[in-house]
């Protein structure tokens, strides 16, 4: 090996292809979000009831994350087997074609209950792509970046969701400004599909070219996998308490999906009454994701200065607040306080944790366990935050007055985050040493101090 470890990093070519798949990943997500609240009840089921068929079409976004905690053991095991690069790229093409397909789906009316199965299908698929991406994307970046600046390297691959979650809304808020209601049911609401299409072959033309991980590679063999015990069992024996921290930290996620997808169906939908506008809605959501794509690289980089956990647990606690506080704003209909709170929430306070867990949870595990670790802790984690509005609905019961439910059990997630996170290990850039049966003396000298 001519080249050192150190010399073989290439921190922003990964960073740049951590954002690039996550903006598909969260573009393919987000507009399933956004077409499930606004158009999937009026399609894919049948008509006479409104409020079960917006339940239903709900659910069908939360069916994804019942895939990703099963994907999550097949994701972390290639990955931590095989290398993070076959991982990036092929959930990537998985997530790509499955999002354009939807697009291409008969409706209820022209297949009957063959419709809402086929997209329950493609949405299954969907959720085993999401189950390795982000661990993916976080161990490659995490893997390439210097120690002292992890925290803003591994923060590309939310910042990439934030501009999925910035596309998606951006797409649909033309169509549905413009086209009426028959055409956007018919075929405007297709399109948003059928684009994925453009940013899976930039994606994929990005990750392609990317080098495997130094650490990743110093410790294969021959074959290019890793020798030794399988990842799998090497988590659960040593490492168990860390899949457990991450797992409950993940619960954070729920505030995602509530302002991203409860809080649009609340805001918007006739059954509840408050009828602010579907093109309110979609702009608030632009805006605040594009602030957190401005906020979240500040609030990594602070985290490599002070430690991960002061930002992590400060963006919990803020979270919990102010989420309460936006649905009880939706429940007025008062348009200008609902902006200002759901950009705060969203933009602001929301991008503290989600701007550190991906080096805070990577920094709990070796590398030889590492894409396991976060896959399986946090798709397990991400479950709940999945039917986070099917929830939500359920305690609504179709009344507006009934918020304060959603926002208790909001609120309830986010401590449940800050409590698992405050009992983790303190010290920032302090990973835990690899099965030194892996590694060898000649492997370590090569390997910067500090890098597992």
């Amino acid at each position: 090996m001519e080249a050192t470890t150190e010399q073989r990093r290439t921190p922003g070519k990964a960073a740049v292809a951590a954002w690039s798949g996550s903006a598909l990943e969260y573009y393919d997500l987000a507009i399933y979000g956004t077409a499930a609240a606004l158009v999937f009840p009026k399609i894919f089921f049948p008509e006479g009831n409104g409020e079960a068929a917006t339940i239903a079409a709900l659910a069908t976004f939360g069916v994804a994350y019942v895939a990703r905690p099963f994907g999550s053991f097949l994701m972390g095991h290639i990955g931590d087997r095989i290398g993070r690069k076959v991982i990036l790229i092929g959930t990537l093409l998985l997530m790509g074609v499955s999002t354009f397909l939807i697009g291409c789906l008969p409706t209820y009316d022209q297949i009957g209950l063959w419709a809402p199965a086929a997209l329950v299908f493609l949405r299954l698929l969907q959720g085993l792509s999401a189950a390795g991406e982000q661990a993916g994307a976080n161990a490659m970046s995490f893997e390439h970046a210097p120690d002292d600046r992890r925290g803003f390297f591994t923060s590309f691959t939310l910042s990439g969701t934030q501009g999925g979650q910035v596309l998606a809304p951006a797409v649909f808020l033309p169509l549905a400004a413009i086209l009426p209601e028959e055409q956007l049911l018919s075929w405007g609401w297709r399109v948003p599909f059928w684009l994925s299409a453009v940013l899976l072959i930039v994606g994929y033309i990005i990750r392609r070219t990317l080098d495997e991980t130094p650490e990743f590679s110093v410790a294969a063999d021959d074959d290019g996998q890793k020798p030794g015990r399988a990842p799998l069992a090497e988590l659960f024996a040593d490492h168990w308490a860390s899949v457990l921290r991450v797992f409950f930290a993940a619960f954070i996620a729920m505030v995602n999906t509530m302002f991203q997808v409860f809080a649009l169906s609340f805001a918007t939908s006739e059954d509840y009454g408050i009828e602010i506008s579907n093109t309110t809605m979609l702009w608030l959501a632009i805006v605040a994701n594009l602030v957190a794509i401005c906020t979240i690289p500040f609030w990594a980089t602070l985290s490599d200065r002070i430690g991960r956990k002061p930002v992590f647990l400060t963006g919990v606690v803020g979270s919990a607040i102010l989420v309460t506080a936006f649905l009880g704003a939706i429940s007025t209909g008062n348009v200008v306080l609902v902006f200002a709170l759901g950009v705060a929430l969203a933009g602001v306070v929301y991008s503290m944790p989600n701007a550190v867990w991906p080096a805070t949870y990577a920094e709990y595990f070796p590398t030889s366990v590492r894409l396991s670790g976060m896959a399986i802790g946090t798709q397990f984690g991400f479950a709940l935050a999945g039917f986070t509005p099917t929830i939500a609905g359920a305690l609504m019961a179709g009344d507006a007055d009934n918020w304060w439910r959603v926002a208790a059990f909001a609120s309830g997630a986010c401590v449940i985050s800050a409590i698992a996170v405050l009992s983790g290990p303190t010290g920032t850039h302090k990973v835990p040493t690899r099965d030194l049966g892996v590694r060898t003396p000649d492997v370590e000298k090569k390997i910067p101090a500090g890098v597992a």
